[in-house]
């Protein structure tokens, strides 16, 4: 067995602990730190942490009370040393990591806020040199980490250590990488908000702990752990430096893992159990290493490539082509209803019902068109009675001038049909003075949240209207979790669930697409997939007969596409079709050229999703299936 881990982890360069799921793995994390604090309290000696900010550590601390709380772990003899924060900032602001250690941790238990340490990012800058050597010496003093948990962002960054840092850096001022700064865009309200620089512990520093754990969640950060696990060690990705300490493990969760050697490409590893699912990715993950069509690979293809064992067993090759080629064009369709009267054994849609019930969940209230809006299209044209539903009202990702221009619009259409302006007059003015002292961040206030949903609702319907929507078939349900996250941080989904549940209940649709794309810089897309599969559930488990007809189709957006051999209903596109598309996108005007959280792309919206379709085509025209201008892709949520 020890042999054939090693075989299948000889990729790997550092140690790497995989998880089911965030929860599992931080339990083990907290136990962990339990267990160096419990050591230390029992030798009379004070236990030294080295602490991360940011999402990775929430449930570790979070643990970490609940043993303090039920299972009296004490902090007395705890010393803490925190690996970055921005700067400059207060510690009071929301953003900064002070507040953020209290709020996660130190305020729950029974710590000595003297023995907490945490870089100062008040300091004048000509003080940063001086307190960043007493930082280090402070650490010193203590004998050194005992144990030192770090996050890693998506430049590969541990602390606030971007691309370029010096394996034997020591705690100093950085200047944060752009991408960073956007993936803070959020906490900060916009990337301008977001400090350029911040102090953190150097990698040198972090090396010296006795113990080192870097955490890693969600397929967000699949990419940058192959880097760092499997790539060569480079200052371009400073997590790779934790391939030559002797004390760090990766602890990670399935998301995490699912681009390491051992998970995406098995058969280079070890001998597999084939299925028709690895079958499939196997095949093409051949075809475009080979460059080849599928149809054209050979025996000496998959012999050269690790694949001989599938070779082996399955062959002849050839008859193993055919078989995936058949599945891929099994895929393509131009009837995503379902077309009635066909013989659909080998369509991925049902021919029957003729005319289907269909609804399209946008989590923001341009989702529809920038992801399937082709598929909405020709849903539509084909007869189909499709809906819309528009989840949250998207007033976040509107920018503040623009509420004063419309209200500027209403005041001036008010005095020409010589109406009373007064009113708007007032609210324009208080609008105006909360705007110009507004802070980062800070959540605007009613009258404004309303203007920037009635911004987006107007757009969202033109877009709507164009793709052949009826009004009484477009639905806003600005759910309410959208606004209450801004206000609070326990929230419950109770009412956002039931209003779905009466939506599906008022419709019984057959089809339900629904975002299926977790890579959304905000989360959005991952709450409202959850509250509408919460909502089926439980319709479904209340008998409702029309649930056991009904399909949900994932779609993505504008961020990450399908891989070819997940897809299960591909949709082609015609050039005047992707222009019709086009032209619903531009209809959300707000959005366009420079959208409030634009993530890590630069480009706008409509180009993200035309580059994506067309890549997605270009691909099946690589694999040896005819060339379409577009494709949208699915992919069927199977219970």
């Amino acid at each position: 067995m020890l042999l054939n881990l090693l075989e299948e982890t000889r990729y790997e360069k550092v140690p790497v602990q995989i998880y089911a799921n965030d929860s599992e793995a931080s339990f083990d994390i907290a136990k962990r730190i339990a267990t160096i604090i419990k050591q230390k309290q029992a030798e009379g000696r004070q236990a030294v942490l080295g602490l991360a900010t940011g999402v990775s550590p929430i449930k570790v601390y979070k643990e970490l009370i609940r043993l303090h709380k039920e299972e009296g772990l004490s902090f007395k003899n705890v010393v803490t040393f925190n690996l970055d924060e921005y700067y400059p900032i207060q510690p009071d602001a929301e953003q900064s990591y002070v507040r953020f250690m209290k709020e996660q941790l130190f305020d729950h238990v029974d710590i000595d806020m003297a023995n907490v340490h945490i870089p100062d990012g008040t300091l004048p800058e000509n003080e940063i040199t001086a307190f960043c050597l007493d930082y280090e010496q402070k650490i010193n003093s203590y004998g050194g980490i005992d144990v030192q948990i770090l996050g890693i962002g998506r430049t590969g960054h541990i602390g606030f250590n971007e691309p370029g840092s010096a394996p034997n850096s020591g705690t100093r001022l950085v200047t944060l990488n752009d991408l960073t700064r956007r993936d803070a865009s959020k906490d900060f309200g916009s990337k301008e908000n977001v400090p350029t620089k911040a102090i953190t512990m150097g990698i040198g520093t972090i090396f010296k702990a006795r113990e080192i754990i870097l955490m890693a969640w969600s397929e967000k950060k699949a990419s940058i752990i192959k880097k760092a696990v499997e790539g060569n060690i480079t200052s371009d990705v400073p997590a790779t430096y934790l391939q030559t300490s002797q004390n760090a493990t990766f602890y990670i969760d399935q998301g995490a893992s699912v681009e390491l050697t051992r998970f995406d490409t098995p058969w280079l590893v070890k001998d597999c159990v084939w299925d028709d699912t690895l079958i499939k990715k196997a095949v093409i993950w051949l075809a475009k290493t080979v460059s080849k069509p599928i149809l054209k690979l050979t025996e000496s293809d998959y012999n050269n490539n690790g694949m001989s064992q599938l070779a082996t067993e399955f062959g002849p090759v050839y008859n193993i082509n055919i078989s995936i080629f058949n599945k891929i064009q099994h895929t393509i369709t131009g009837w995503p209803g379902g077309k009635f009267g066909a013989d659909d054994s080998q369509r991925p849609e049902r021919a029957e019902p003729a005319v289907k019930r269909s609804i399209v969940f946008s989590p923001h209230p341009d989702d529809d068109v920038i992801s399937m809006g082709g598929t909405f299209i020709r849903l539509a044209d084909q007869g189909h009675e499709v809906h819309v539903a528009y989840q949250t009202s998207g007033n976040t990702a509107v920018w503040d001038d623009e509420v004063l221009r419309y209200v500027e619009f209403a005041m001036d259409f008010a005095r020409s049909q010589s109406q009373d302006a007064a009113y708007l007059e007032n609210l324009y003015s208080s609008m105006t003075e909360f705007l110009r002292t507004k802070q980062p961040n800070q959540s605007d206030t009613e009258a404004i949240r309303t203007v920037k949903g009635l911004i987006r609702k107007g757009e969202a319907i033109a877009g709507a209207r164009l793709a052949g929507l009826k009004d009484q078939r477009i639905h806003f349900m600005d759910l309410p979790f959208y606004d209450r996250t801004k206000f609070q941080k326990n929230v419950s989904f109770e009412d956002d669930i039931q209003q779905t549940m009466q939506l599906l209940r008022d419709i019984r649709p057959h089809q339900i697409f629904t975002a299926g794309d977790f890579a959304d810089p905000h989360g959005t897309h991952k709450v409202c997939f959850e509250i509408i599969l919460e909502a089926f559930t439980r319709l479904r488990n209340l008998g409702e007969q029309w649930t056991n007809d009904c399909w949900i189709w994932l779609y993505r957006g504008a961020w990450h596409e399908f891989e070819i051999h997940e897809i299960e209903m591909a949709v082609p596109l015609s050039p005047q079709e992707v222009e019709r598309k086009r032209l619903a996108i531009f209809k959300h005007q707000s959005q366009k050229d420079v959208p409030v959280f634009p993530g890590d792309d630069a480009r706008e919206f409509w180009v993200r999703a035309e580059h994506r379709t067309q890549e997605t085509a270009r691909l099946y025209n690589q694999l040896g299936l005819a060339e379409y201008e577009a494709i949208e892709a699915f992919v069927r949520w199977k219970f």
